[in-house]
Parts: structure tokens; sequence; C-alpha cells
């Protein structure tokens, strides 16, 4: 028997989950941004797995640590659960190239827009990536896969270049 592959929505964190102030890793750091819960749940209504994909060079750069990581990321699960989404799971990147904590210094695959983090996902959730779309907020969340369509939402980072200038506009794309 064959397993229909699933379909998935990726996000980027800062920017498109939760507005991004630099080096976020505390709940209280959190604002959602406008439209997200929005555009899960439509995404949610329309087949499609929520997988967070996330750089957090902060902990290289030894801002914050992999703990803290995870406990921002268990609370998040939490506040979109008591909306009624559930997110599949949230993938993060530790690793940078010029970070100060020497296990944390390297040039890594997850870290995008290298496709590490996609790959295991679609492996870890049967996710078929051209079925499958990645939303965020800086040109490094154009991913190198060509069969995943990247949609950058207009952010400070992205002057130019940007596909969409709000988070709703992207409901009418899924």
């Amino acid at each position: 028997m064959i397993m229909q592959k699933n379909k998935a929505l990726f996000l980027d964190r800062d920017g498109i989950i939760n507005e991004d102030v630099r080096y976020v890793h505390k709940p209280g750091q959190i604002r959602f941004c406008n439209g997200v819960f929005d555009l899960c749940k439509a995404a949610v209504e329309k087949g499609y797995l929520l997988v967070v994909v996330t750089n957090q060079a902060g902990v290289a750069k030894g801002h914050f640590s992999e703990g803290d990581v995870r406990v921002l990321h268990q609370w998040m699960t939490e506040q979109f659960a008591a909306k009624g989404i559930t997110l599949t799971a949230i993938y993060y990147c530790p690793y940078h190239e010029n970070g100060t904590i020497p296990e944390y210094r390297k040039d890594s695959d997850c870290r995008k827009p290298k496709p590490g983090m996609f790959i295991k996902a679609a492996a870890d959730h049967n996710i078929d990536l051209s079925a499958s779309l990645m939303v965020g907020d800086k040109t490094s969340d154009r991913i190198l896969l060509p069969e995943l369509k990247c949609i950058i939402v207009k952010s400070v980072y992205t002057t130019a270049g940007y596909d969409v200038t709000s988070i709703m506009d992207v409901i009418p794309l899924l």
C-alpha cells in the first residue's frame, strides 16, 4: 500500500510567527504577528501540516542556550494549541560560522537557506516538498530546494524582492 505524502506550510519563526526583536529567547519577549493564527488555521483547513523552521544563531553567539530555545518552542506550541492549532514540529539551527561558542561555530547544512531542516522534516513527516510552501521574511528564507515554493513577506529585511506585503496575503496562495 502506497502512503500518500503530506503537504506542509513551513513557517519562519522570527518575523512571521512572532515580531522580530533581536535574539528572542523568552516567552515574555513574544508578540505574535498579526494574521499568523488566521494563516495557520486556513492552512490546516486545506490539509497542510504546520512546521516551524528557524535559524537561531543566538545559541552560537552565546546570547542564549539550546535549552532556552526548547523551552520557548514548547511554550509557543502550547500557545498555538490553546487556539486550536497543532504545530506538527519545530526545527531550529543553532549553528553559525561566526559563532563565539566553539561547539556551535560551523557552516551547517541546516542553516537557512540551506535545505537541511526541510529535508529532515520531509523525512520525519512524510512531506512532499513540491506540494509544500515556505513563508519567511528574509532572503535567506528562499530555501535552496527548487521544488519548494517560497513566499517572502515584506519586512524591514526585504525592501525589495518580496512576494507579498502581509501574512494575510499568503492565505490565497495555499
